[in-house]
Parts: structure tokens; C-alpha cells; sequence
């Protein structure tokens, strides 16, 4: 299966704007050079007072739906 490795670094505040909905996806550049989209709502296990920061992968199937986002 596919996956993509990326760095994130989202401060607090502008977590806060998905979080409330004012943007749904969030986009980065994978080590790869390719640009992911996955949706806003995969980082919540990963946020903390701070943010979201850290490496990630992100693995889809066959047809580049999300099933899994881990931070490494």
C-alpha cells in the first residue's frame, strides 16, 4: 500500500481554525514530492497544548483513501 512521510508543524492557533471547522483538509509536501491532502479531523490524536508537530506517514489503498496516520 502506498504511504507518504512528512513533516507538520501546526501551531496551536491555526489547529484551532480545523478544529472549528473553518478548514477541513490540511495539505503538505511529502519527502516523496508529492503533495497529500488528508482530512483535518486524522491529526486529533496527535494534537497537544503546543500543536501538531512531528513526522508523520501517511498510508492509503489503492485508490488514495486514508487508512492510517502515524506520527514516527
Amino acid at each position: 500500500m502506498p504511504h507518504f512521510h512528512f513533516n507538520l508543524s501546526i501551531s496551536r492557533d491555526d489547529y484551532l481554525r480545523y478544529y472549528s471547522g473553518a478548514a477541513s483538509a490540511v495539505v503538505a509536501m511529502s519527502r516523496e514530492g508529492r503533495t497529500v491532502r488528508f482530512p483535518a479531523s486524522a491529526l486529533r490524536p496527535f494534537v497537544l497544548h503546543d500543536g501538531v508537530h512531528g513526522h508523520f506517514r501517511l498510508t492509503v489503498d489503492d485508490q488514495f483513501k486514508l487508512l492510517s496516520l502515524e506520527r514516527l
